[in-house]
């Protein structure tokens, strides 16, 4: 869509008009703008800017070995965009942002020093291609990208040769044959590629170097674990381990290296086979170690072993002859099976699970847990009034609240449906939980008792606002309605006034005017429409309520956010956006994994923003903390969650 050829001002009724996914749409200027407006001006960036200050969230439900201390005292991980460097003694993190679209694997050079990590293809057909990028984790510095436009689809499964220094790297795509490749990383910005074969029909999980031998490899996944040699002529030979008779099981689920340099694999059965060095037949064999997959096997220091079970939860210590110690221990159940250990500090262990939980611990004093993050699609969030505090809720069916200074969660709880929207009453006491079923909860926000469950419609309540008195409480419905209720008894009671009928599409956003006499709300057909809320009437002269002053601005199609649309937006393109409480700034969410920030009012179709990124899928929420000092973000189904500092 181009602004300044499509959209016109019309003097005389002081109106912009432009066309949406060919509709049209007319908003009105307040009179003291209208007067002088100038649609060709163009708006410049806020002088304010925002810097990433902490991510919560890991992706462990369906990423692999992505786990990793490093010297600095950093555990090493991902989600969404963005590699997370979080120092738990200190307190703090570092990200590395490289990337544009999901990180999918990590590994860490034998130097201690170097990352790899590989992303899955992009929104943008340029930008987002899959492609790994290797980088110093101390300095943060890029070093070599490598691999745009050799990868089909995403990387799974990374590993820098160890035998040589790491001079190779080795990478498996999700490509129909899984190719696996072979790179002198360090030739050029751009690495140079030794040589490619198909590893697998099948889906590989995992592929490593040998520490010892220069010219081995191992790969492992569905019905296969696969013994890589790379000779002299740079050519991958391939030999299958060998089952014989034994219980051949659907998935090799994970490998390591013992200290004399056998294979360890852990498999779908539970088992445990140690396969002879530089051999593809089974030296030992351990059966049904663990109910379920192993999904990780640990080499430690000292020479023992510690497993991890994908569906008991258990971590098993064995010696080096494979024999159980005894020393065992569990992860609470809540916060999900195994799916991968490292080597913390000492004795430590890093465990990450398919809950997408990090814990840190030991099998004899067992594990706390460090990073927690929601587990599906994430839509709810709710700002608290007055303490640095902010909810979020999740089709994962779990509502959090989290600290912003101390980075911490607050409390957790399952409310047993899918969450779709949260909002605090004006005194922070009580919270009303909107959920996709069109239930919504009345919640004390410090016992989490429930007060009162409501129904309206059958469709996800997609927001819920009280008015800026407090008297009326409006939720916007999948359904096309808004419904309003009375609040009493500090917030805790509702009746139900009416509700508002006239949008021919879903209720995606709205505001109370500060009077709380109005309700402004758009749709997903791109609707802008006024409301009388007290009477749940739809006020048809929109331009009467040009000058009507509005608690808040999360209406993305409004006079005062025109500028947020990009040329050749289709309307869904923006998810959210949010005005700053002193009036100066919006943020947006878009549907590129962006967060923008503009100074506000947004009037110019031309109006310059400073763009962030760090989240891979769409951003669904975007939301000033009460005092302005920081903003949340929300990622779709990258179930992060982003804190940015303003400065």
């Amino acid at each position: 869509m181009e602004w300044t050829r499509d959209a016109t001002y019309n003097e005389e009724e002081g109106s912009v008009r432009f066309f949406l996914r060919g509709r049209p749409i007319v908003l009105y200027a307040p009179t003291a703008i209208a007067e002088t407006y100038d649609m060709l001006k163009v708006a410049t960036a806020p002088q304010i800017r925002l810097k990433l200050e902490w991510v919560y969230g890991y992706r462990g439900r369906d990423c692999r070995s992505n786990l990793h201390l490093l010297p600095t005292g950093e555990i090493v991980y991902f989600v969404a965009a963005a590699v997370v460097l979080y120092n738990v003694e200190e307190q703090s993190q570092r990200h590395y942002l490289g990337h544009t679209d999901d990180v999918k694997c990590l590994t860490v050079h034998p130097n201690k020093l170097l990352v790899a990590t590989g992303q899955a293809a992009g929104h943008d057909r340029r930008e987002g291609r899959p492609h790994v990028r290797v980088w110093n984790s101390v300095s943060l510095h890029t070093l070599a990208v490598i691999g745009i436009g050799e990868f089909e689809r995403s990387i799974c499964c990374l590993s820098f040769s160890k035998a040589d220094g790491g001079v190779l790297l080795c990478a498996v795509d999700e490509a129909p044959d899984h190719n696996i490749s072979i790179w002198d990383w360090q030739r050029g910005e751009r690495g140079q590629k030794i040589t490619e074969t198909k590893c697998s029909a099948d889906t590989v999980v995992a592929a490593e170097f040998h520490p010892m031998d220069r010219q081995s490899i191992v790969t492992c996944g569905k019905s296969h674990i696969s013994f890589w040699t790379l000779d002299a002529g740079g050519t991958l030979y391939k030999r299958m381990g060998i089952f014989e008779n034994r219980d051949k099981p659907k998935y090799v689920t994970c490998l390591a290296f013992t200290q004399t340099g056998d294979v360890v694999s852990g498999d779908s059965n539970g088992n445990i086979i140690v396969w002879g060095r530089a051999t593809n037949t089974i030296s030992k064999f351990l059966r049904g170690l663990h109910e379920g997959s192993v999904f990780s096997v640990c080499v430690m220091k000292e020479g023992n072993l510690v497993t991890g079970g994908g569906k008991d939860g258990r971590l098993v210590q064995l010696d080096a002859s494979l024999n159980p110690t005894g020393q065992e221990t569990r992860v609470p159940e809540h916060l999900g099976p195994v799916r991968v250990i490292a080597e913390g500090r000492g004795s430590q262990l890093l465990v990450g699970t398919t809950r997408n939980c990090i814990l840190i611990g030991s099998l004899d004093l067992g594990l706390t847990p460090v990073v927690c993050g929601h587990t599906d699609e994430l839509w709810g969030l709710a700002i608290h009034p007055s303490l640095p505090q902010f909810l979020t809720g999740g089709h994962d069916q779990l509502v959090t609240l989290w600290d912003s200074m101390s980075h911490s969660v607050v409390w957790s709880k399952d409310v047993a449906e899918p969450v779709q929207s949260a909002t605090f009453s004006l005194d922070g006491s009580v919270l009303i939980i909107g959920c996709t079923t069109g239930h919504w909860f009345v919640m004390d926000a410090e016992t989490r008792e429930v007060y009162s469950t409501h129904t309206d419609g059958a469709e996800p309540i997609q927001v819920v606002k009280f008015s800026p008195d407090g008297a009326l409480l409006a939720l916007g419905s999948r359904d096309n309605n808004i419904y309003v209720y009375q609040v009493s008894e500090e917030a805790r009671k509702y009746s139900r006034v009416g509700r508002c009928m006239g949008h021919s599409s879903f209720v995606t956003h709205l505001d109370w005017s500060t009077d709380s006499q109005y309700i402004q709300s758009n749709s997903g057909d791109y609707e802008l429409l006024y409301w009388n809320a007290g009477l749940c009437r739809q006020v048809p002269q929109s331009s009467q309520l040009r000058d009507v002053e509005w608690a808040s601005n999360s209406c993305t199609l409004t006079f005062s956010s025109l500028g947020i649309w990009p040329e050749g937006a289709d309307g869904t393109d923006v998810n959210h956006c949010d005005r700053s409480h002193n009036g100066e700034l919006m943020a947006t969410a878009d549907d590129f994994g962006k967060v923008k920030l503009y100074s506000y009012p947004v009037i110019q179709p031309r109006s310059l923003c400073h763009t962030y990124g760090g989240h891979s899928s769409h951003v669904t929420n975007v939301s000033f903390l009460h005092d302005d000092s920081r903003l949340i973000s929300t990622g779709g189904r990258d179930t992060s969650v982003m804190q940015w500092a303003l400065s």
